[in-house]
């Protein structure tokens, strides 16, 4: 294998996310996974589940994860790239932990593991962290040799990422009718989470109003409007919005929600708008609900014009961006130099995370960073 395609000390890569129901009767059991420990009731359960009874109780997460293993292995064969690839879930098969299990019987022992969150967050990177320590604490326990894991680098501004949601705003825009067009204005929107998280996301340097989280995003909406600027003549006006709220009406979290700024738009006389997801990797259950449902339904009784760009999903450019930051960091841990990628003003992300980055808010350990009790 030519040194440019050199994974070691790397023996595998393991696709982390989220998880989701694929039947009916999944769904409450799933959710059940999510907000374990929260002591919420089965039938406000099945409230909530809803939105997935919309679309026949499936998510279509597994299904957009089972595309993008597909594309990166397709990626890799097709570069020269021998290193496998395996998935595991949070709240939904296939589970983290018999999936890590699996690949300790195959003899994996240093691991690097892609999460399906491109920004830095308690929910999007460090919860991911201690699942991962979960696992590893359940592995231990039942005396199997442990794996060391490390995280791949947040993704947000490498290229891959940025690129295929740029031509999805672009396609958006070129779907709006021409009348309205030059004029439309673009919601560039992420999940909300409490203003508390978002103060204390990223490193401790980056704790502040919004943190990283809100920083990161900001750069990747600035990025898109000046790469549609670029290519279509239009300066279009935008705006970072929220979506996909859960958390209970006392407690602070981002805003605006994209329904209210959809009115507010309209109000300011708006002539269209360009939903653009950029928070989410594929078009999950959030984009498909909160978005297409939710938020057009809310255009359509204003009488507001309307387009959803498309996630990134399995677009081969995100797979060969994965591809690059795997060997970027397999360099990096055979002490080789190397310039990492990244668009806009704030540069490549943090190789591990660091102590005290998106602290959670009770202390639990934490793999693949810092302040890891396996190293």
């Amino acid at each position: 294998m030519p040194d440019a395609l050199d994974p070691t000390p790397y023996d595998a890569l393991l696709l982390l996310s989220f998880g989701g129901p694929e039947g009916p009767d999944d769904v409450v059991p799933f959710l059940e996974n999510v907000t374990r420990g929260r002591g919420i009731p089965k039938e406000r359960l099945k409230e909530v589940g809803q939105h997935y009874f919309l679309f026949g109780g499936v998510s279509p997460i597994n299904a957009q994860n089972r595309a993008l293993l597909d594309a990166l292995r397709k990626d890799f064969a097709d570069h020269g790239l021998e290193l496998p690839v395996y998935w595991g879930n949070r709240n939904w098969a296939p589970y983290l932990t018999d999936t890590l299990r699996e690949m300790v019987a195959d003899g994996r022992r240093r691991i690097l593991v892609l999460a399906t969150s491109a920004y830095a967050s308690y929910s999007g990177c460090r919860q991911y962290r201690e699942n991962l320590a979960d696992a590893l604490a359940a592995l231990e326990a039942e005396g199997l040799e442990l794996p060391r894991i490390d995280k791949l680098r947040h993704y947000f501004n490498h290229p891959g990422f940025v690129e295929p949601m740029t031509d999805g705003v672009l396609r958006a825009l070129a779907d709006l009718p021409e009348d309205v067009r030059a004029g439309a204005h673009i919601a560039f929107t992420t999940h909300s989470i409490p203003t508390s998280a978002a103060d204390t996301s990223g490193p401790v340097e980056a704790h502040g109003e919004g943190g990283a989280y809100v920083e990161q995003h900001l750069d990747v909406a600035q990025l898109i409007a000046d790469a549609v600027r670029e290519r279509t003549g239009v300066d279009h006006p935008w705006r970072l919005v929220y979506q996909s709220r859960s958390g209970a009406p006392h407690i602070p979290w981002l805003e605006p929600d994209i329904c209210d700024h959809l009115e507010e738009r309209h109000a300011a006389g708006v002539p269209a708008v360009v939903m653009a997801p950029i928070g989410f990797v594929s078009d999950h259950m959030e984009v498909l609900y909160d978005l297409d449902t939710e938020a057009t339904a809310k255009a359509g009784e204003l009488g507001l014009p309307v387009r959803r760009s498309a996630t990134v999903g399995a677009d081969p450019r995100f797979a060969a961006a994965v591809r690059e930051l795997i060997l970027e960091r397999a360099a990096v841990e055979r002490g080789q130099g190397v310039t990492p990628c990244a668009l806009g003003a704030l540069g490549p992300s943090h190789h591990v995370c660091p102590v005290g980055c998106c602290p959670p808010r009770a202390p639990r350990p934490a793999a693949a960073g810092a302040d890891s009790p396996y190293a």
